[in-house]
């Protein structure tokens, strides 16, 4: 069982919101010059994987990181799509702290006029059982966002979508979901180079 296919998180390649921290989901923000070159470098990283699919947010970032770095999309799932932040959309943590409450977090208060933890858990549930059956042909790659991906990450090993806010995440990384025996393990998490 341990040699079962892979699931293989591919964070997009970086955006001018998101070198700045601002918090980014339903903007369609495209990627700087570097987050390109970073897609493409995640392509080289990749290119000894085959993957049996590769689902796609609809958000250009994602779906430009993947086809810089040579992942042929089989399917757009709206369930990858980023953590809708409502009216945080486009301002940092910081910002947030300081204009409206200092104890906020979005992974146990979620984002006002957005989306509750347990809203995004529900579709990455989704996202994560999509993922599991699709296994049984081989890898399979989810191309997405930073908060997203963290989200499936802590599914994956059976936390609440709370226990993403432990695992960080940084942009253009690759992190591998898998087995042991017989168990769901994080094989490899935030890798950058």
């Amino acid at each position: 069982m341990d040699g079962m296919a892979e699931i293989v998180l591919v964070r997009h390649g970086q955006t001018q919101w998101s070198l700045t921290g601002k918090h980014t989901s339903y903007s369609d923000i495209e990627l700087t010059d570097d987050g390109q070159r970073q897609a493409r470098e995640l392509g080289a990283r990749l290119e000894d994987r085959a993957f049996a699919a590769v689902i796609s947010s609809p958000r250009q970032r994602a779906v430009r990181t993947a086809e810089l770095a040579g992942l042929p999309i089989t399917e757009i799932d709206d369930d990858l799509a980023e953590w809708n932040y409502g009216r945080y959309e486009g301002i940092t943590s910081a910002e947030i702290h300081e204009r409206y409450d200092p104890k906020w977090s979005l992974w146990t208060d979620g984002a006002p006029d957005g989306e509750t933890p347990a809203q995004v858990q529900t579709r990455v549930d989704r996202v994560v059982a999509k993922a599991a059956k699709l296994l049984d042909q081989g890898d399979v790659a989810l191309v997405g966002h930073g908060h997203c991906l963290r989200v499936v990450g802590a599914r994956w090993i059976g936390l609440d979508s709370a226990g993403g806010g432990l695992l960080k995440l940084d942009t253009a990384t690759i992190s591998v979901l898998g087995h042991e025996h017989g168990a769901r393990v994080i094989q490899q998490w935030n890798s950058g180079r």
